[in-house]
């Protein structure tokens, strides 16, 4: 008998990422700061919610 895998509701689950400012984890980190390098790959630092209004950082999204 085969099973199958039950993918419903995926996206409705909660996400967690990695505030960089705390360095821990967090559930409502959002990308702050894009850094680019001339070679080699990049980097995206993310911050949670407490940690952006304490440091006054501005989501990657509304940056001008």
């Amino acid at each position: 008998m085969q099973e199958t895998t039950d993918l419903t509701g995926t996206s409705a689950e909660a996400t967690f990422g990695y505030c960089h400012w705390h360095k821990g984890p967090s559930g409502t980190a959002v990308m702050v700061q894009a850094v680019e390098q001339g070679s080699g790959p990049g980097a995206a630092l993310y911050a949670c919610a407490p940690c952006r209004e304490q440091c006054d950082l501005t989501p990657y999204s509304e940056q001008p």
